[in-house]
């Protein structure tokens, strides 16, 4: 993932750009602090998103395109918020789109909800869950973005918070802690996904799909059964497979680092459990992938045609029914699934490949399996 750079006008530093404080002499004596910032641009007002501040990053879930539409968003008058704003790239519309998020009052839930409100493309954030939803709905609608907050409690409402929704993405469920392992999780969040899935099944059948709740090697296996179409997902430990000889700009390890990079990233989300000591787990960082996806997923029902993203999805990559692979998206979903990353392998990752599969084949067929059962009567999220 590459790191997003913040630029304050014509300065641009990775990390925050830090202003520079200045005491000066004011009426008897007294001291006035000031702010000035290292540019030679001046900021007439700075006001939180308001500034004239601007995010780039070449893999940022905002594109240039967003970007300039957020910024610019936030000033507008509410008589023009919903006509098109040309950009150098083309057109594209501003808060055309509704998006609902199931299980928004976690961990995950709460800063995913926050960064997806700040995405011009959408004009409608549908919160769900089965408590304590009501009070981040009530916070989110303090942002000044155009976005419409609802707010969805419990199953008797879920329903009504898919109606019309172009994107779901579904946080829900129980966190790790450490010690457990992803798979740890999987009595309780397999029946988690599988009534939220029939329930976008029955609501919005032709909304995007987008699955954080562990275990995903199982539960999109779960998701794909219950919809048996196309969806998206993520990894666990072995089956996190980093194909360092595709990096770009290209890199050389020596065979001892390929090893401990390779470990350290298929550990890294429990390194952050363990970090965390029992208070949550790896919760922003997901949220940022997750509305980088969105956000992705948005710009190709938008119309974008240039939009390529990394997902575990099923397909016919691998002898597997489902794999993780880049993939390119488009107005129905997934347009084609792009095999060259699979290509030309060194060794020391063909022989990696090979290994993870008996554990992601068990993944999959325990979730297949969980999908066919009948759920038990009165089964709610």
């Amino acid at each position: 993932m590459a790191s997003a750079t913040l630029s304050m006008s014509s300065v641009s530093v990775s990390g925050f750009l830090a202003p520079i404080c200045e005491t000066r002499p004011c009426g008897a004596g007294l001291q006035a602090s000031a702010v000035s910032f290292p540019t030679k641009k001046v900021f007439k007002t700075f006001s939180g998103l308001k500034a004239g501040v601007a995010c780039e990053s070449e893999a940022s879930f905002f594109s240039h395109e967003s970007n300039g539409l957020l910024w610019s968003s936030v000033s507008r008058s509410k008589a023009i918020e919903n006509q098109q704003i040309e950009q150098k790239a083309g057109q594209i519309r501003a808060s055309t789109f509704k998006v609902a998020i199931l299980g928004a009052a976690g961990g995950i839930g709460q800063p995913l909800s926050l960064l997806i409100k700040m995405s011009p493309l959408i004009s409608g954030l549908h919160l769900y869950d089965i408590a304590n939803v009501k009070g981040v709905a009530a916070d989110l609608s303090h942002c000044n973005t155009p976005a419409q907050v609802l707010d969805f409690t419990g199953p008797a409402e879920l329903p009504n918070s898919l109606k019309g929704v172009n994107v779901v993405v579904i946080p829900a469920g129980v966190p790790r802690k450490p010690g457990m392992t992803r798979d740890d999780l999987f009595n309780i969040n397999a029946g988690i996904v599988r009534t939220l899935v029939e329930a976008v099944a029955d609501n919005c059948p032709n909304a995007f799909i987008q699955i954080i709740s562990n275990p995903v090697n199982s539960t999109v296996p779960i998701a794909a059964e219950v919809l048996k179409q196309k969806v998206v997902g993520g990894h666990a430990g072995i089956t996190i497979l980093p194909l360092l000889s595709k990096t770009k700009p290209s890199v050389t390890f020596t065979q001892e680092e390929i090893k401990e990079l390779t470990v350290r990233i298929q550990n890294a989300g429990t390194e952050v459990v363990e970090a965390k000591a029992g208070a949550g787990s790896a919760t922003l960082s997901m949220a940022y992938a997750a509305a980088r996806f969105v956000e992705s997923s948005l710009r190709a029902l938008d119309g974008d045609s240039d939009v390529y993203e990394c997902s575990y999805i099923q397909s016919e990559l691998t002898e597997l029914p489902f794999f993780a692979s880049r993939i390119k998206l488009g107005k129905q979903g997934v347009e084609a699934v792009i095999p060259s990353d699979l290509e030309g392998l060194t060794e020391y990752e063909q022989k990696a490949l090979e290994a993870l599969k008996p554990e992601l084949k068990a993944s999959i067929e325990k979730g297949i399996v969980f999908a066919n059962k009948q759920a038990p009567a009165g089964t709610a999220a």
